[in-house]
């Protein structure tokens, strides 16, 4: 395995703690749900990035799994955030859209999904904290404009398309700002699915 991982560690940081570059993210500690289908829609070119794809081409399902497997389970004390490099309305709007979302344009909190600390949800929805702004900025860029999308229903894609470029980056600043729980482990499912830009969570 720790050959495996040197392809994976290399661009994102030792043990997969995130690259000091401010883009690559940190996976250690993600949701072994949520990496599997990140590296397989990775592999089949539903998420393009040439670099990912071709490193994982010739791999098979159960290789992706022992690797999101391996990742899932580090638990790893996180660094603190940077300083914030937007200014107070920024971050204040950015943590409205998190905590509150927007009614009048149907868009969700993302604590409605990603759980009330944002650290996400079961399995399959990751946690929103510990990441760099860079990376958080180009991600919802990608849902905003298709080149990032998912299987159906893809309700980051529709969130997504209601945000304005301010929007993104006020979130982007406000998360990437935070510091992570000492304990970020995700919350448990509810008993109801989140309807695609609804202003309910799955709780």
């Amino acid at each position: 395995m720790a050959q495996r991982l040197l392809a994976c560690t290399g661009c994102h940081g030792k043990d997969g703690r995130a690259a000091s570059d401010g883009y690559y993210p940190r996976i250690a500690g993600k949701p072994a749900g949520y990496l599997f289908r990140q590296l397989r829609a990775f592999r089949d070119g539903q998420r393009p990035y040439a670099l990912m794809s071709n490193l994982l081409a010739p791999l098979d399902d159960a290789y992706l799994q022992d690797i999101a497997t391996h990742f899932a389970t580090l638990d790893l004390p996180h660094a603190a955030p940077p300083p914030p490099r937007a200014d107070a309305a920024t971050l204040r709007r950015g943590q409205a859209l998190a905590q509150q979302g927007d009614a009048a344009r149907h868009i969700p909190a993302c604590q409605a999904c990603h759980g009330t600390a944002l650290t996400g949800v079961g399995e399959d929805v990751p946690g929103l904290l510990g990441l760099p702004v860079d990376y958080l900025n180009a991600q919802l860029g990608a849902w905003r404009t298709g080149a990032r999308r998912a299987e159906a229903p893809d309700c980051m894609a529709q969130i997504a398309q209601r945000l304005q470029p301010q929007d993104i980056n006020a979130l982007a600043h406000w998360l990437a700002a935070q510091t992570v729980p000492a304990q970020p482990a995700p919350e448990a499912p509810g008993p109801a699915p989140m309807r695609c830009g609804s202003m309910q969570g799955p709780r």
